[in-house]
């Protein structure tokens, strides 16, 4: 039979704690917890104040009685005592002068924010379970603070070599001198040599096209990357030539999925399944030429004739589409769709529903980064199949890749 864990706090204590009351009621607002956080910080800034007229400096100055505090907890409103001395040069470090917030109740906020809420979900939120009336002022200056690490994050020094990297776009509508607009929100996620995933960096831009990812482009490499072996595109216009003007050493691949969504686009939905079926066969071809010869015969066949457009937009980005041989059937699942970026797109999907549009920029860079943080924070390991990666990478690229292992 498994033990009982011990307590953190004696059992007699706790007893102590909770004679006489409710102990349903203990973690209500203004509950027996709630005294406990207004005990232990009172007794935490006498100790402060102790602290302060100990010192040389203070040894003419005195107390001076108490000022009467209201600050916001994660949970509640605490009415709290702060000692004041002669001189007013005490300074408290756990509650300062002019702050109204307990430490951790803007991480709770900016947390809400993360997941998706809107400020006027927050502040319901906070009422309804807290009984804390919070405007929705004071949420948008807790967040726009993070603004300031938004920008600090862009600018970021980066490794010097990424044997990946995934490039792909999400739609969002942003207000834009009093009209609403849809703009594209560009996502660079690179995969180091040890394939661990990172968040190269974010762009929002309402026209995409071949100066907007030079520039992108440009950005990355003054931020300390020299090289990119691979770089994974979903079909943008003027992308790929931007990419090789910056880094004339990298392959481009097109990515597999894009590539099916927009032939599938094409077709009808009920020939959809079946048609999807029948291009398997130009990407598990065992090489470039069986995969060119799977492309002619679907292009020759049923399915060929009757959506032509179908083989016109594979043999548009061909080149782009025969690096994707080169690997294994496991490598090219982690290497050549972006399903690694698609599945945190679907997680800043989810985050950014709530709204119907953003006032501006900012705004949705705000909820981006702090969604893309939570997400970056639960990447653990490399994917299985990363070693067998590795090793390919290793053969196609010699020195090129033993760089990014350093």
């Amino acid at each position: 039979m498994a033990r009982r864990k011990a307590p953190i706090l004696p059992d007699a204590l706790l007893d102590q704690l909770l004679a006489g009351t409710d102990a349903r009621a203990a973690l209500d607002p203004g509950g027996l917890l709630d005294g406990l956080k207004k005990a232990l910080t009172e007794r935490a800034l006498n100790a402060e104040m102790d602290h302060h007229l100990g010192s040389e400096d203070e040894a003419e100055n005195r107390r001076n009685g108490y000022g009467a505090k209201t600050v916001l907890t994660d949970s509640s409103k605490l009415e709290i005592e702060v000692p004041r001395d002669r001189a007013a040069t005490f300074d408290p470090q756990l509650i300062a002068k002019y702050q109204r917030r307990f430490p951790g109740f803007d991480e709770k906020i900016v947390s809400l924010y993360a997941r998706g809420m809107s400020t006027r979900e927050i502040t319901g939120h906070l009422r309804d379970l807290y009984g804390i009336e919070v405007s929705a002022d004071l949420i948008s200056t807790v967040t726009d603070a993070v603004l300031d690490e938004v920008a600090a994050w862009q600018m970021r020094p980066l490794e010097s070599v990424y044997p990946l990297v995934f490039f792909d776009a999400l739609r969002l509508k942003i207000r834009d001198e009093s009209l609403v607009r849809n703009k594209a929100v560009h996502i660079a996620l690179g995969v180091r040599a040890d394939g661990a995933k990172e968040i190269l960096g974010m762009w929002i831009e309402q026209n995409e096209g071949a100066k907007f990812w030079l520039r992108v482009m440009n950005e990355l490499k003054n931020r300390g990357i020299e090289d990119v072996l691979l770089a994974v595109v979903d079909g943008l216009k003027g992308f790929p030539e931007a990419i090789l003007a910056v880094f004339p050493e990298a392959q481009i691949q097109t990515c597999i999925v894009h590539l099916l969504r927009n032939s599938l686009a094409f077709v009808s939905y009920g020939d959809r399944k079946v048609v999807a079926a029948e291009l398997k066969g130009i990407y598990r071809a065992t090489d470039a030429q069986a995969g060119e010869a799977a492309l002619a015969a679907f292009e020759a066949g049923k399915w060929g004739a009757q959506y032509p457009a179908i083989a016109q937009s594979w043999r548009r980005v061909w080149g782009e589409v025969v690096p994707f041989y080169a690997f294994s059937d496991d490598v090219r699942r982690i290497v050549y769709t972006t399903n690694a970026i698609e599945a945190l797109n679907a997680k800043l999907r989810r985050a950014v529903r709530a709204r119907g549009h953003f006032p501006h920029d900012e705004a949705a860079a705000k909820l981006l980064y702090l969604a893309l943080m939570r997400e970056e924070k639960e990447w653990k390991m490399p994917p299985r199949e990363w070693s067998k990666a590795k090793a390919q990478f290793a053969i196609l690229f010699g020195e090129r890749f033993t760089r990014a292992m350093a």
